[in-house]
């Protein structure tokens, strides 16, 4: 597997090889990216839980390249911003830690502000 640091230096190696950078600024990248989830939720639009498992099996090369695209174009938005996503992630997680404590969120998809009040969907 390649580090974060090869791949980054491939997709800006793609992208100034074709004189790209001029139209990547973060908005047009924040919206490739959400046109690219789009594009890979389409493979699994209108299934159950079940067939999106079967989908994503049948179909795992497309599946995969939809989400290398989601991939390419967060690692470059990130990149253009200046934001280190490794330690955003890292950052989220911690957050995301305390809104949804193991002992009230176990086995629950609620949102945190419904987990105190025992409301579940």
């Amino acid at each position: 597997m390649s580090s974060y640091d090869d791949v980054l230096a491939d997709i800006r190696r793609f992208r100034d090889e074709r004189d790209w950078m001029q139209f990547h600024s973060p908005k047009n990248l924040a919206s490739s990216l959400m046109i690219e989830a789009a594009e890979l939720l389409e493979h699994f639009q209108w299934c159950t839980t079940e067939e999106s498992h079967k989908i994503a099996a049948e179909r795992r090369t497309a599946v995969s390249h939809e989400m290398a695209d989601v991939a390419v174009y967060l690692f470059e938005l990130a990149d253009v911003t200046g934001i280190d996503l490794f330690a955003a992630i890292k950052e989220k997680m911690a957050l995301n830690a305390a809104k949804y404590p193991v002992a009230k969120a176990k086995g629950s998809s609620a949102k945190y502000t419904e987990l105190d009040l025992g409301r579940h969907p």
